[in-house]
Formats: structure tokens, sequence, C-alpha cells
């Protein structure tokens, strides 16, 4: 029986964005053919903002609000600012953006994007930046900030990759802990808006 050959020549080392999408499985937990892969991003990135890594906040303290406005399009906003460590320019983290590593479900998502907008604030200093996939078409820009701290991430996820998938409209039914969560006591708060039915017409 011969060894297989596992030459240096076949290995293939696959950057972040490229991994994600072809092992969507692997960060979303359902393949790229599933029906509901777009609504497993859309609970993987809710989920991961209230359960985020310990250096950002303790699981169930952030408030996470999270608006669907298309099949294929939402944002997720939080009370956390990570990447803010003072008044200077932010930690910047996948390919100069706004999302670190302590941020790997947005920046998976992001992957599976035509299009994401980055946005964080604290202390009356924000920094907005835009996306094409995973990778920066510009560097973070200031603006205007809101009142205390957060971050919002919106997401245009790529129809030529995710085909006829769509949102599911059963929000009540999202399960945003996900089955590692034993205990679900804490401050925090989730909340998921879908504006999908007020912007349709009778008969449409």
């Amino acid at each position: 029986m011969t060894e297989p050959d596992y030459s240096l020549a076949k290995i293939r080392v696959l950057e972040f964005d490229d991994s994600v999408r072809k092992r969507p499985g692997m960060y979303f937990g359902v393949g790229r053919d599933d029906p509901r892969l777009a609504t497993r991003v859309l609970c993987t990135v809710v989920g991961h903002a209230f359960h985020p890594a310990t250096r950002v906040a303790a699981s169930h303290s952030p408030d996470v609000v999270a608006e669907i406005t298309a099949d294929l399009v939402f944002s997720v906003t939080d009370d956390q600012a990570d990447v803010l460590t003072g008044p200077g320019m932010p930690r910047l983290g996948y390919y100069d953006s706004l999302l670190t590593s302590e941020r790997w479900s947005s920046a998976a998502a992001a992957a599976v994007s035509s299009q994401t907008t980055v946005e964080v604030w604290r202390h009356g200093h924000g920094y907005r930046q835009r996306l094409v996939g995973l990778r920066p078409v510009e560097p973070p820009a200031e603006f205007s900030a809101p009142v205390g701290a957060g971050t919002r991430v919106a997401f245009v996820l790529d129809p030529a990759y995710f085909g006829s998938a769509a949102i599911t409209t059963d929000i009540a039914g999202l399960d945003v802990h996900g089955p590692d969560c034993t205990d679900t006591t804490g401050s925090g708060t989730v909340v998921i808006r879908d504006h999908r039915e007020r912007r349709r017409t009778p008969g449409s």
C-alpha cells in the first residue's frame, strides 16, 4: 500500500476570506447550498456580539440590536468599541480593516458580502470604513459619533454567492445563544427587528 503524496506543492494556504467562502460550514455551521445559510450568518454575528471575546466584554452583558432591511441585508449594533483605545487611530485587524480577530464572526460575514460598512465610536470619536468583501476600499475615516460607545456593522450579503437563500422571516425562532451556551443570564439584551414587511406593498 503506497502512502499518499502530500508534497509541499499540493498544500494551498487560504487567506481568511477565501477560507470562509470555500468552507462556510466551518464558520456558520451550514454549507453554501443550504437555504439556511443567510440566516446562519445573521445568527452567528448576533450570537457573537452577545457572547464576545473575553477581552471585549462578558457574555450576555452587551446590548445588541440587529436590523434586517432586505432578504440579504442586515446590520448588527452593540455597545462595545473594542478597537478604540484612545483618541488616536483605532486598532486595525483583518487586511487593515476595523474588524479584528475579536470580531471574527463579523469578518467572516463580510467575506461573504458584496459590501460592508463598519462604524465604531466612543467618547465623541467615531470611525467609519467601507469594505468590499473583507477588503477595505478606504482607510478608516472620522465621522460625527453618536452618544456613548458602540460598533455597527452593516452587511449586504453577496447575491451571487447566496443565490436564492434569504434570511428567514421567523425571527422569533432564531437562536442567538447556540448549543454551547448553558447560562443565559446577564444584563444585556438582544433585539432583532425585521423591516421587510413594512417595505412590501400589497400585491408584491
